[in-house]
């Protein structure tokens, strides 16, 4: 694994570790009621950019080579 606290797999591992916490939480406050759909919706507009963000990141560490 790389020492770099920076490098593109840790910052992955990290984006990750926040998707998968962001999951679980808008999963939780989705099943309450009476629901608070202001904070789910930013919770979800994060876990979106997050996603996004984790997909740019893997394309950058993994380019395709043009064929």
């Amino acid at each position: 694994m790389d020492s770099n606290l920076h490098s593109p797999s840790r910052q992955l591992i990290a984006l990750r570790m926040e998707h998968a916490d962001l999951d679980a939480t808008v999963d939780r406050l989705d099943g309450l009621m009476p629901q608070d759909e202001l904070l789910l919706r930013r919770l979800k507009k994060r876990r979106l950019a997050l996603r996004d963000q984790i997909a740019r990141l893997e394309r950058a560490m993994d380019p395709k080579e043009p064929a």
